[in-house]
């Protein structure tokens, strides 16, 4: 456990000491592509357009690179997961009052795909933190779902998916891709475990 647990501080502080490099394209593309919906979620829950929130993730990953030169990740302090949802936060906060008095208690437009969230004022006292810690983990289970994808047999994602996420009966499931039952338990069973150990992974790397 000790061991396990100190190899988890190493991947950290590397995957951080990584993003001190502003020229490690392949790093700073890796950690957009797994936190940009999770700011962009949590800017639209705020209350804020689409064209406002995409400013917000663009703003807040600016904002990460023009820091984190300087940065220094203590345990002790916090997690680098809330040091990402103040830098987040500010740039929701800010977009907020660049919003003239009517802009800024408007409804939604009409045919927006999220007005059940948007449908209230926004308000700039708003606590994104409940919102950033619910939306955390299904965010985290998305990435490593993109990640273990491309390792896998086309057909024994297909057989997950149309089983755990579609929810199609085990037996329907079974028929349509013409294996037996247990086949089809059996890849739910090593598809969960690799996507937990690549959500664990993802977790270790920057929380």
């Amino acid at each position: 456990m000790v061991r396990k647990f100190e190899n988890e501080l190493r991947t950290r502080a590397t995957l951080l000491n990584r993003l001190k490099d502003l020229g490690d394209g392949d790093s700073w593309e890796q950690f957009f592509n797994v936190y940009w919906r999770l700011i962009y979620g949590v800017a639209r829950k705020a209350g804020l357009d689409n064209g406002e929130a995409m400013d917000v993730v663009q703003e807040t990953m600016a904002a990460v690179a023009r820091h984190m030169p300087d940065f220094k990740y203590d345990p002790a302090i916090g997690s680098f997961k809330g040091w990402l949802l103040n830098m987040a936060r500010w740039r929701i906060t800010d977009q907020l009052r660049k919003r003239g008095p009517l802009k800024r208690h408007r409804s939604p437009a009409h045919g927006d795909a999220n007005s059940d969230t948007l449908g209230r004022i926004p308000d700039e006292r708003l606590d994104l933190s409940a919102i950033w810690e619910a939306d955390w983990q299904n965010n985290l289970f998305e990435a490593a779902l993109e990640n273990v994808k491309p390792r896998l047999e086309p057909e024994k994602y297909q057989i997950f998916d149309f089983y755990v996420n579609k929810e199609w009966p085990v037996k329907k499931v079974a028929e349509t891709f013409k294996v037996s039952e247990n086949v089809v338990y059996l890849v739910k069973s090593r598809v969960t475990e690799l996507l937990r150990e690549e959500v664990r992974r993802l977790e270790s790397e920057v929380t």
